[in-house]
């Protein structure tokens, strides 16, 4: 795999991070959403026939990323165009693709992704939300937990299990439920943590939809959802990244320029030093990512599995540490709403946590990678 960018590759970049910088950390979602749409990145990893950039998620990750680094991450971003759009375009029928794709990249419209459940947690085997035929229909039934922007989605890619599954086999599949079905509510969980993007619970009481609303092959199971969930957990490090070079940078600018003593702060080692670390591990970080991205756009799912799952580890951790330097280097003007970064101690521990814990990641590596017996 290439370890430099391409020159296209650092064009996006310088072009995205001008976006950014325009918008800043005031930024409205909606206004950014729609000049990113513009501009053709919110659909540069979809297909040139169904109006994408013909990318791939190593082009959209570097859009989320540098968005981020601007302080003006589009979190939506990791759900539409990356999970759910990914997901149509590889396995979706024609009229699938033709319906969301074109809006999905033109951002006119927006899809949400459920799969979390509140007695599953991080085990996907247990996820209890069911279709069963009825007819040329499907019903669906089951419930679903911090799922983000339904309130802002035209639909939301829902994972379910076909019947037989309760056989032991896990054969999830995936459909797409309008947000206005009947049957299907949603109610605004109560966060401590305030984002542009809302979480909800969902319910979906006897879903009725139509047999073309399931996305794929009813017996493709894991194939189709690990090729949404794989781009997840890349987009979820771009989205650290972005997070943990935009506090560095603030903490840099900071160092600079606070004189105590008559020399600035950044001059003494107990400052710099760490703030060189938090840099090291963004860039050794940002080095896994696009291994993933490269593995995945190349097709190799399984590769690209093991690397996505350390990517996302990799940069949860170094987000964290670089959101806790920053702040650690301005002191108390660090918790002020001036420096806009006591918001991002809560944010960053975000990247610890969703799509996946750092617990489970370390689960798939001491297991897959390293052939250690499993403890469940």
């Amino acid at each position: 795999m290439p370890t430099i960018e391409t020159d296209e590759h650092k064009s996006l970049r310088e072009a995205v991070a001008a976006l950014g910088k325009r918008h800043g950390r005031d930024f409205n979602r909606e206004e950014l959403w729609s000049e990113a749409a513009k501009l053709g990145y919110l659909g540069v990893n979809l297909p040139e026939a169904y109006g994408g950039g013909g990318g791939g998620i190593a082009e959209l990750s570097i859009v989320l990323e540098e968005l981020g680094a601007a302080g003006c991450p589009l979190l939506m971003m990791v759900v539409s165009p990356a999970i759910c759009g990914t997901v149509i375009a590889r396995f979706g029928t024609e009229a699938q693709k033709q319906e969301w794709l074109p809006a999905l990249a033109d951002g006119t419209r927006t899809m949400a992704f459920g799969i979390t459940e509140p007695d599953a947690g991080s085990n996907s085997h247990r996820i209890t939300t069911t279709a069963h035929r009825d007819g040329a229909d499907w019903l669906l039934t089951g419930r679903k937990v911090f799922i983000s922007g339904v309130d802002i989605a035209d639909a939301t890619l829902i994972v379910g299990r076909t019947e037989d599954s309760r056989t032991g086999r896990l054969k999830p599949c995936l459909f797409i439920v309008p947000r206005d079905a009947a049957g299907f509510t949603r109610r605004q969980m109560d966060m401590e943590l305030q984002a542009a993007e809302k979480q909800f619970e969902l319910t979906l009481d006897d879903v009725r939809l139509p047999g073309e609303a399931l996305v794929g092959d009813e017996d493709a199971g894991l194939l189709q959802l690990f090729a949404g969930l794989n781009p997840e957990r890349i987009m979820t490090a771009a989205f650290a990244i972005g997070m943990g070079r935009y506090a560095l940078s603030q903490a840099i600018t900071y160092a600079r320029d606070r004189t105590v003593w008559n020399t600035p702060i950044g001059a003494h080692q107990a400052i710099a030093h760490p703030l060189a670390q938090a840099h090291i591990d963004l860039e050794l970080a940002r080095l896994m990512m696009q291994k993933a991205a490269h593995l995945y756009d190349a097709g190799d799912d399984v590769a690209a599995g093991e690397a996505a799952n350390m990517a996302k580890y990799a940069a949860g951790e170094a987000c964290v540490k670089a959101v806790d330097q920053a702040v650690h280097t301005l002191g108390g003007n660090g918790l002020t709403r001036e420096f806009g970064l006591a918001s991002l101690i809560t944010a960053a521990r975000v990247a610890r946590i969703a799509p996946v814990s750092r617990e489970m990641i370390l689960n798939y590596v001491s297991h897959q990678t390293l052939g250690l017996p499993k403890s469940y």
